[in-house]
C-alpha cells in the first residue's frame, strides 16, 4: 500500500471512529469539505503538512498520533 492510501485510509477511520462526517470535519479543523473530498477521492494525491496538522486539530490529535499505526511504521520508503 502506497503513502497517500495509508492518509486516505487514515483519514476514513478516524472520521468512523468519531461519527464524523466530512462536513463536521470541515467545521472543527478549518479545511474545506473540497479539500477534504480531493484527498478521499483521490484528486489530491499529496496533502500537506499543514493541512494534515489541521485535520489532525479537528480530530483532536497530534500529528505523531495520525502517523502512530502500523500501517505507517510499515511502510516501504519506495512507496512514500
Amino acid at each position: 500500500m502506497n503513502t497517500y492510501s495509508e492518509v486516505k485510509d487514515r483519514i476514513l477511520a478516524l472520521s468512523g471512529e468519531r461519527n464524523m462526517s466530512i462536513y463536521m470535519l470541515s467545521i472543527r479543523s478549518g479545511v474545506s469539505p473540497s479539500t477534504i473530498k480531493s484527498i478521499l477521492y483521490g484528486k489530491s494525491k499529496n496533502p500537506g503538512a499543514v493541512t494534515l496538522k489541521m485535520l489532525c486539530d479537528g480530530f483532536g490529535i497530534s500529528l505523531y498520533e495520525f502517523f502512530d499505526t502500523e500501517a505507517f511504521r510499515s511502510t516501504d520508503p519506495e512507496d512514500i
